[in-house]
């Protein structure tokens, strides 16, 4: 069958519309606001591991904060490895602070004695490392080998990040902090309201159980379009014996409960609510979006939102 002129010209007229179309979708997509879900604590146990792969599995983009002076690190990579969407960082640990579940540092005891307890442990919170007249050459040596075992791993390491705030906490120790970044040529997400690439700062460990997925929307419903994203902390755990077994010894809140805490979390971000929103009220980004976008930014923290 030919095609008459005029037929032609329909086609030529209905091929430019669906690529102009196209272009418009693309163009609208590109200014949603910006949301990049952190999800910290991975590699801290099995429950906290069964949990990120249950995200992992819905093919999302999100940035995951791996602990790789804990125990069950080694299993976190194996994970992660499956999810090439994910942006993985390296949870940079100074504390242990789970009853009856600690670790101490890569290096050992003996060779990093300011940083550890008479059993050779992190100490369980800030106050207690800050007591303990820490030498920030042994804290550099540490963190250093953390982030080494994280490049030895097989995951592309894309950023760092303190657990409990401990690496930024004082201008000594996030001088040295960056130091790493830039020697490592890594990112910093941060875990204070201090950014490094300006976006929002959310965190929603403190919410209570009951709240937490309201609390979740909430930010989700009053995102920054200004910000190159909006960063939304998140701890994550399936409600296992295990985890139902350890306490947090720094909260009342998680001493009891944090199992709850971490499954509602878990929830949340599996929710048909949640995914529903992706793609249509905002875009997911990780990390490693942020420095394609913007290269590091480690030299200037700027507050966050700005």
């Amino acid at each position: 069958m030919f095609m008459t002129n005029l037929m032609k010209k329909q086609l030529l007229l209905i091929l430019l519309l669906t690529g102009s179309l196209h272009v418009f979708a693309q163009q609208a997509a590109s200014k949603l606001p910006k949301v990049l879900l952190r999800f910290d604590d991975i590699g801290m146990n099995h429950a906290v591991n069964t949990a990120i792969n249950e995200v992992g599995k819905t093919g999302m983009p999100f940035s995951a904060s791996v602990m790789f002076a804990c125990p069950w690190y080694q299993e976190a990579v194996e994970v992660l490895k499956k999810y090439p969407k994910v942006a993985v960082g390296v949870h940079l640990t100074l504390t242990a602070e789970w009853k009856n579940y600690r670790w101490g540092p890569v290096l050992g005891q003996s060779a990093v004695p300011s940083l550890v307890d008479g059993l050779g442990y992190f100490l369980p919170s800030t106050t207690a490392f800050q007591k303990n007249k820490y030498k920030l050459e042994e804290v550099e040596r540490e963190l250093s080998a953390q982030i080494e075992r994280a490049l030895a791993s097989g995951l592309q390491i894309s950023y760092i990040d303190p657990h409990m705030g401990i690496a930024l906490s004082t201008p000594q120790l996030r001088s040295l902090t960056e130091r790493l970044a830039k020697k490592y040529k890594l990112a910093i997400s941060p875990l204070s309201e201090v950014t490094y690439f300006g976006e929002s700062y959310n965190d929603m460990w403190g919410e209570p159980v009951a709240t937490k997925k309201q609390a979740f929307m909430n930010v989700l419903q009053n995102l920054s379009t200004t910000a190159p994203a909006n960063m939304v902390i998140l701890h994550i755990a399936q409600a296992t014996p295990e985890m139902d077994a350890i306490n947090d010894m720094n909260s009342s809140m998680m001493s009891s409960n944090a199992s709850s805490h971490r499954q509602a979390e878990l929830d949340m971000v599996l929710s048909k609510e949640f995914r529903d929103m992706v793609g249509q009220r905002f875009e997911l980004v990780t990390y490693q979006d942020l420095i394609k976008q913007f290269g590091l930014r480690n030299s200037k923290p700027v507050p966050a939102g700005k």
